[in-house]
């Protein structure tokens, strides 16, 4: 499945905030809860004064950066002007395969969940490294094969239900083109002391809006995924509501990372 297209990318799924906060927001029912933000700042040298957030969202991470190292110029970057709307400058709109900044221009890069949506990786993990003065990080996070599995079974009953077929089609996974188990591979060729902090976890819910939401956030790939978008997400919620009748809850395993790497001198 595709989900790199720049067309979909910034007219739809990331258009605005909506999906990626709701995608976003299952995290609340996770144990144990990480601060990201805070992980990526313990791990940020003190002596960093310029910052790119690459893919930066809606801002979650710009704005507590901002706020804790106030010293610093930190900027903004996302593909879509429409998410980068509401956020306070400087941000700008851009192609992490072809960054409009001069060489050398940052202590640090950020490319938190997002390097699986890049199409030419090659190109975008060159261009973080030319644009990082040497010795410079970059931050990189991304989700395993083996994250939300139950999100994958249940997406796969559903859609078999309305297919009228044992096992349905699995639902996109976003993380699949840059999973955490592939990341050090990946990133090697082109940085050095590439290290990770795993983020394991289990999200806990009992009752089922949250995964609804979480799934609705994949509209945008609905053309992709070879069934019906709305009948599969209410048969999703039929068994969901079973699910927990019977149990009390659902519980779904997450497995993310955080990876750590430098510019060669």
């Amino acid at each position: 499945m595709d989900t790199t297209s720049r067309a979909k990318l910034a007219g739809s799924a990331y258009k605005d905030e909506a999906d990626l906060a709701a995608r976003q927001s299952l995290y609340g029912w996770q144990q144990p809860r990480y601060d990201l933000p805070g992980i990526v700042l313990e791990h940020l040298p003190a002596s960093a004064a310029s910052v790119l957030d690459l893919g930066c969202g809606n801002g979650k991470f710009l704005d507590r950066i901002r706020r804790e190292r106030p010293q610093a110029l930190v900027i903004g970057a996302d593909i879509s002007p429409g998410i980068l709307a509401p956020l306070p400058p400087p941000t700008v709109a851009a192609d992490a395969a072809a960054l409009p900044f001069a060489s050398g221009r940052f202590d640090v890069v950020l490319a938190l969940h997002m390097l699986y949506h890049v199409a030419d990786l090659p190109a975008a993990l060159e261009e973080i490294r030319r644009t990082l003065v040497p010795g410079g990080l970059v931050f990189v996070s991304t989700n395993a094969h083996s994250d939300k599995v139950e999100l994958d079974d249940l997406w796969s009953a559903a859609a078999g239900d309305v297919l009228g077929i044992d096992n349905g089609p699995r639902r996109v996974a976003l993380s699949e083109r840059f999973a955490l188990e592939d990341a050090h591979r990946l990133l090697e060729p082109y940085f050095e002391q590439v290290t990770t902090v795993d983020l394991p976890g289990v999200i806990t819910v009992r009752e089922p809006e949250p995964v609804l939401a979480h799934l609705r956030s994949y509209r945008a790939w609905a053309d992709e995924g070879g069934v019906p978008f709305d009948a599969t997400i209410d048969r999703a919620h039929e068994l969901l509501v079973q699910h927990i009748d019977r149990h009390g809850e659902f519980t779904i395993s997450c497995r993310g990372g955080v990876i750590v790497a430098r510019k060669r001198l």
